[in-house]
């Protein structure tokens, strides 16, 4: 059996597969999606049901210094995380490490975590997921950590809503890639 290419159609917001198969797709030209406050992210997937990528998430994510990828919190699944460039600040179990370009971080199931733009510039994080058991109502929790809520990229109080852990945050944007967040 061989597996199809997907064609890629070009939207508003960037270059998106019509169908399940394999694809190329450059980061420029894919579509992004502006968290004011959180930073950039590429969507290599979720294209209205399409290309869902149901073993392993993968993105991009642009950070400001002070930008948080995500809110503190733990999956139920593997979360791995390489800086491409720049600074970040990554809170893990409460404790702080600086993170540098070719770091590499490595979270199993269950590790608290959330990792923030840092330095003169921010940073590029390429982040992957795995997709077994972090999806759906027991996908893990956004957890309190007095770290992470001095660096505003933390909760009050224990969740497992997104709404409830991003609701002081705009609503997301799509976009299209912006010159000048990948270096």
């Amino acid at each position: 059996m061989t597996v199809p290419e997907a064609p890629l159609e070009s939207t508003e917001h960037g270059l998106v597969p019509t169908g399940n198969g394999w694809f190329i797709l450059n980061a420029r030209e894919a579509p992004w999606i502006n968290r004011k406050g959180r930073g950039a992210y590429c969507a290599f997937e979720g294209f209205e049901g399409v290309a869902d990528f149901s073993q392993l998430g993968i993105n991009i994510a642009v950070l400001d210094p002070g930008e948080p990828m995500s809110m503190y919190h733990y999956e139920n699944d593997q979360e791995d995380f390489l800086v491409l460039a720049g600074e970040a600040l990554l809170i893990v179990e409460g404790y702080e490490r600086r993170l540098r370009q070719w770091d590499f971080v490595h979270c199993p199931a269950g590790t608290n975590h959330v990792i923030l733009g840092a330095g003169e510039t921010g940073c590029v994080v390429v982040a992957v997921g795995a997709r077994d058991r972090s999806t759906g109502p027991d996908w893990g929790a956004y957890t309190v950590d007095e770290a992470a809520v001095r660096h505003n990229a933390g909760v009050e109080q224990e969740t497992t809503d997104p709404q409830q852990a991003y609701a002081r945050f705009p609503s997301r944007e799509r976009t299209r890639y912006r010159e000048g967040w990948l270096v």
